[in-house]
Parts: structure tokens; C-alpha cells; sequence
């Protein structure tokens, strides 16, 4: 079985070790494989806590 660091690849939409794509095509490095399986949804997470922050700083600046 294949040890970590593991990566997200964003061009093959898979979980790859270091072995894999170029950097500038993945997400990582994750310390396990279910990390790396679960980037793209941290990634929507983080955006949509961005993007609430954003919209409250919005409003009390008006």
C-alpha cells in the first residue's frame, strides 16, 4: 500500500501520492488518504466562510 504525503489531483479529480502530478495541479500535501478525498469539500467550506465574512464585513460597513 502506497504511504503518504497524498495529494489531491484537480486535473484527474483523484487522490494521488507525491509520485503523481505536477504540483501546480493538485491540492496537498494531506497527512492520509481520506484527508486528500475530502479537499475539494474543506475547499468549498473555507469559500463559504469567506464569503460570509466578506458579506458581513459589507454590511456594517454601509
Amino acid at each position: 500500500m502506497a504511504q503518504g504525503p497524498w495529494f489531491y489531483c484537480l486535473k484527474h479529480h483523484a487522490v494521488e501520492t507525491r509520485d503523481g502530478c505536477a504540483e501546480r495541479h493538485r491540492l496537498g500535501p494531506y497527512d492520509d488518504r481520506a484527508e486528500a478525498e475530502a479537499a475539494l469539500e474543506k475547499v468549498a467550506e473555507r469559500n463559504e466562510a469567506a464569503d460570509a465574512a466578506d458579506r458581513a464585513w459589507e454590511e456594517g460597513r454601509g
